[in-house]
C-alpha cells in the first residue's frame, strides 16, 4: 500500500500544493480522479477511501504556490481543520482552503468513500484582496443557493459535459469559473461592489440566465418580470444580452423549444400527448408552439418525436475535441499508473 499512497500524495502536491498524506493502517487504500485544465485554474472530480491530508508549516516553508482550492462535496462527509475548531461538511456544502496556511483535512471520518468536484486557482486570480479572501477561507459556504447553487451547476456541469467542450471554449469557462469563485467569496463578505465592474456583470448574467432556465415553464416569464426579479431596468436586461445575437425573448423561446426535443425525444415520455409537451415547456398556446418548432427544426413536433425515438444513441463525440487534457488517474490495489483518457 505504500507505494500507492506514495504515488498519490505525489499527485495531490501537484495539482495544489506540496501536502502529506496519511491512511489508516492496513486500510484498502483507494483514489481516483480526473483532472480539466482551463487555463490558470484546474477543475478536477474524485473518489476517496478514509484519508488524511495535511499542509504543515514546514511544506509551506518548502513550497508555496499560492494556491485558493474550493471542494464541492456531492458525497461522504469531510472533516476539517485550518487555525480554528473542527468542522464536519457533508453533500453539496463548499470547503475551502488556502495554501499558504497550514490545514488539515479528514475524509471520510467515519469510514465512508467520499466523492467531490473541486477547483484550485492561483489567489491573484482572484478579484479579491488576500485580507478579504483571509476572512472567507476556511468557513463554511453552501453550494445550494444564491451565487453557490450557480457555481455548483457549474461544476457539475464541466465535469459531466467535459467531452462536449472544445479547447476554443477554455478561455471563456477559465473566466466564467473565476467570476464565480470571486463572487461566492465576496457574497459571504457582503462585498459583491468590491469585485470589478465587469465580473459583477458576467456573474448577473449568469444569474439571470439560471432564473430564466428554473421559469421555463411559467408563461408569464417575460423581459419584464425577469428585469423585476433581479431589480434592474429592461433596457439593463437587453444590454447584459446583446452578446447573445439574440433578444431575451428569442432566448426563452430557444431554451424552451430546447426543452421541448428533450422531453420529445425521451422514450419514458413517449406517451405524454405533445400539447401537454408545449405546456411543460412553457408553450401557452399549441399551435403557437407548432408554427415555433416548425421553423426552428424544419418539421412538426409529432415528426421529430418520431425521428428522435427511432435513431440509435450513445454515440459520443471524438476524443480529440475535449477541452485542455482531461487526466482520469486511479490509485488502488489494482493499478498505480495513469491513464490519459482524452487528448488536447
Amino acid at each position: 500500500m505504500a507505494d500507492r499512497v506514495d504515488a498519490w500524495r505525489e499527485k495531490l502536491s501537484r495539482i495544489h500544493a506540496p501536502v502529506d498524506l496519511v491512511c489508516p493502517p492496513a486500510s484498502d487504500f483507494r483514489a481516483q480522479q480526473c483532472v480539466v485544465p482551463l487555463g490558470s485554474a484546474l477543475v478536477w472530480s474524485s473518489v476517496w477511501s478514509p484519508q488524511t491530508i495535511r499542509r504543515t508549516p514546514r511544506l509551506i516553508r518548502g513550497s508555496d504556490p499560492e494556491m485558493i482550492h474550493l471542494s464541492l462535496i456531492t458525497k461522504g462527509a469531510v472533516g476539517f481543520r485550518m487555525g480554528g475548531p473542527d468542522a464536519l461538511y457533508g453533500p453539496y456544502e463548499l470547503r475551502t482552503n488556502d495554501s499558504s496556511r497550514p490545514f488539515d483535512i479528514f475524509l471520510g471520518p467515519q469510514r465512508e468513500v467520499v466523492e467531490a468536484v473541486s477547483v484550485d486557482v492561483p489567489r491573484a486570480r482572484l478579484a479579491l484582496p488576500s485580507d478579504d479572501l483571509g476572512r472567507v477561507i476556511g468557513h463554511r459556504l453552501t453550494g445550494q443557493q444564491g451565487v453557490g447553487a450557480l457555481l455548483t451547476a457549474l461544476l457539475t456541469n464541466l465535469m459531466d459535459k467535459r467531452h462536449s467542450y472544445t479547447v476554443v471554449d477554455a478561455p471563456r469557462l477559465e473566466t466564467i469559473l473565476v467570476d464565480l469563485l470571486a463572487a461566492v467569496f465576496a457574497n459571504a463578505l457582503d462585498a459583491m461592489d468590491s469585485l470589478p465592474a465587469e465580473s459583477r456583470r458576467r456573474t448577473l448574467a449568469l444569474r439571470i440566465q439560471a432564473f430564466i432556465r428554473d421559469h421555463l415553464h411559467d408563461p408569464g416569464l417575460t423581459p419584464a418580470t425577469i428585469a423585476a426579479a433581479h431589480h434592474i431596468s429592461i433596457s439593463h436586461l437587453h444590454r447584459l444580452f446583446q452578446d447573445r445575437e439574440t433578444t431575451v425573448s428569442g432566448w426563452i423561446r430557444h431554451l424552451r423549444l430546447e426543452r421541448a426535443c428533450e422531453m420529445l425525444a425521451d422514450p419514458a415520455r413517449r406517451d405524454v400527448p405533445v400539447h401537454l409537451v408545449a405546456v411543460r415547456a412553457g408553450f401557452e398556446h399549441h399551435p403557437v408552439f407548432t408554427r415555433a418548432f416548425r421553423s426552428a427544426y424544419g418539421m412538426s413536433p409529432r415528426d421529430y418525436r418520431r425521428r428522435a425515438l427511432l435513431q440509435e444513441t450513445g454515440n459520443e463525440g471524438p476524443a480529440a475535441d475535449s477541452v485542455g487534457t482531461d487526466r482520469q488517474t486511479t490509485v488502488d490495489s489494482a493499478s498505480t499508473s495513469p491513464r490519459r483518457l482524452l487528448r488536447g
